[in-house]
């Protein structure tokens, strides 16, 4: 449940708020403006790398928004479900919680449920849209008791930024400096508790002072095929559509270890199923879509299948760096690092090596039927030996 705009009625803080803007009342005016202006400037970002409204309502529909609707990562549940519920008998907001993992595991979708669990108003942003201390402002200032702000890609902040979230977190104050020059004056605001809910999905590079105020932490694992097909199926019900238990499995198979795409393929297989089929997936219809989009057995897409061959074919199987690979297949490094590599090292296709990259045995024996120069054999101790 996210809440625009400050609720009406008396709330708590609310007083606090009136006397800070009478002590100043030039400075705060001008300062209004500005979170206006920011709080606008974030509508602007997030409208602009926004999905299309249709796919985005699905995609909204399809998660989960209970504790107990949430499929996998069961120490994640176990422990959130005590620390929520040891929250709320002592009538308290939640400690800070960072969610760490991959794209696609649920982070966000968990954010959405500790709000819900908590009773809480959800206020949502990124680190990249604050981009100067009147975005922080106008969250910060919209808070009440409770509620929860979770920052997505939390490691994106801006330094000066990120030093403002310190007294937040820590003490429930933000420092807000009033004119300009020699008639600069710093206030401190108080703030009602709140949980911050931090997601990244590169966890080296935060802070040590920002990691070490999160109270919870957690780090969201691949899936398993078995529960991406359960997750497939939940899918499948919501929307519609007639699944078996094979076409369910060969479609979790195929998804990289990872819902968002489960649900993203459904929706693709769907489409062939209702076009060309008589609107049942079947694993003959799973299959056979599945092929027609390029994604094999092992759940690799176009790129992941090129970054792999091109070690293969082009480097011998590698060692090659990291610069060659993203110059070699026109990917920036940073979505090589975050997007593919993850999932390629998880199943065992690729190595990381103080010399650069390279494939396993295991990729050698995927491809050597669809690579034009195989390589080395699988067996090569030459080339797979441990740097």
């Amino acid at each position: 449940m996210v809440k625009p705009v400050k609720r009406a009625g008396k709330v708590s803080g609310g007083p606090r708020k009136r006397e800070a803007t009478k002590s100043a009342p030039n400075s705060m005016s001008s300062k209004g403006k500005a979170a206006d202006a920011s709080s606008q400037r974030v509508e602007v970002v997030s409208m602009r790398n926004a999905q299309p409204a249709d796919d985005r309502l699905l995609e909204l529909s399809l998660r989960p928004t209970r504790l107990a609707e949430y499929i996998g990562q069961s120490h994640v549940k176990e422990n959130l479900r005590i620390f929520m519920k040891a929250a709320l008998n002592r009538r308290e907001a939640l400690d800070h919680v960072l969610l760490t993992g991959p794209p696609g595991l649920g982070k966000t979708t968990l954010a959405n449920i500790i709000a819900k669990e908590m009773n809480a108003y959800l206020h949502s942003t990124a680190g990249p849209a604050i981009e100067i201390a009147g975005d922080l402002v106008a969250q910060m200032t919209n808070l009440e008791a409770g509620d929860v702000l979770f920052i997505d890609e939390v490691h994106r902040l801006n330094p000066a930024i990120e030093e403002k979230l310190y007294p937040a977190m820590e003490d429930y104050e933000f420092d807000l400096m009033m004119g300009q020059g020699a008639a600069a004056r710093s206030y401190k605001y108080k703030l009602e508790k709140f949980t911050l809910v931090g997601a990244t999905t590169r966890p080296g590079l935060l802070t040590a002072p920002l990691r070490g105020r999160f109270g919870i932490v957690f780090h969201l694992d691949f899936y398993p095929a078995q529960d991406l097909e359960i997750i497939c199926k939940r899918s499948a019900e919501i929307l519609g559509v007639e699944i078996d238990d094979k076409g369910a499995r060969e479609i979790a198979e195929r998804s990289r270890g990872t819902p968002r795409i489960v649900n993203r393929l459904l929706r693709r297989v769907r489409d062939y199923a209702t076009v060309e089929y008589d609107g049942r997936i079947t694993w003959e219809v799973a299959k056979n879509s599945l092929d027609r989009m390029n994604v094999d057995t092992y759940g690799l897409d176009e790129m992941d299948q090129k970054l792999l061959r091109t070690i293969i074919e082009n480097f011998k199987g590698g060692p090659v760096g990291l610069g060659t690979i993203s110059a070699s297949i026109h990917e920036e490094r940073d979505s090589i690092e975050e997007i593919i590599e993850p999932y390629l090292i998880q199943i065992g296709l690729l190595v990381r090596t103080p010399r650069g990259r390279k494939v396993t045995p295991k990729a050698i024996k995927h491809f050597k039927d669809k690579l034009s120069d195989p390589g080395p054999a699988p067996g090569n101790l030459e080339l797979f030996d441990s740097q």
